[in-house]
């Protein structure tokens, strides 16, 4: 299997690899394309964490959200990237002692709020 983050990926098959190998595919995928990351081993990361939660499907809130950061004129990298953005906060808020009892409820809050309009102002 290949990682392009521009096409979707077969949920199935995705979430047949481990999580390493996933991890791998998005590394390799940016080596491919000569795209840089301040920390690409975490770029990595969060991509197939991503894109798990896209596998997923209609039962979790990111494939649905992903589809409209598309329909609101992102690439789907540039998606993956948004949806990424508000995941990296989440973590970063959880790993400062921010957790409280439910870890998932203020990612998904924040998902929520999230469009193109928003992410693309915020430089990232």
């Amino acid at each position: 299997m290949r990682y392009d983050p521009n096409q979707a990926v077969d949920a199935k098959e995705w979430l047949e690899l481990d999580e390493g190998e996933r991890i791998a595919l998005a590394e390799d995928y940016h080596r491919r394309a000569k795209l840089k990351a301040p920390n690409e081993n975490l770029h990595a990361v969060i991509h197939a964490i991503v894109e798990n939660q896209v596998a997923l499907g209609a039962g979790y809130p990111v494939a649905v959200k992903l589809r409209q950061l598309m329909d609101e004129g992102l690439n789907r990298h540039d998606a993956v990237h948004a949806i990424g953005s508000v995941l990296s906060k989440r973590i970063f808020e959880v790993m400062g002692g921010g957790g409280g009892d439910d870890l998932n409820a203020p990612y998904l809050k924040d998902l929520a709020k999230l469009t193109a309009k928003k992410w693309l102002a915020s430089g990232q």
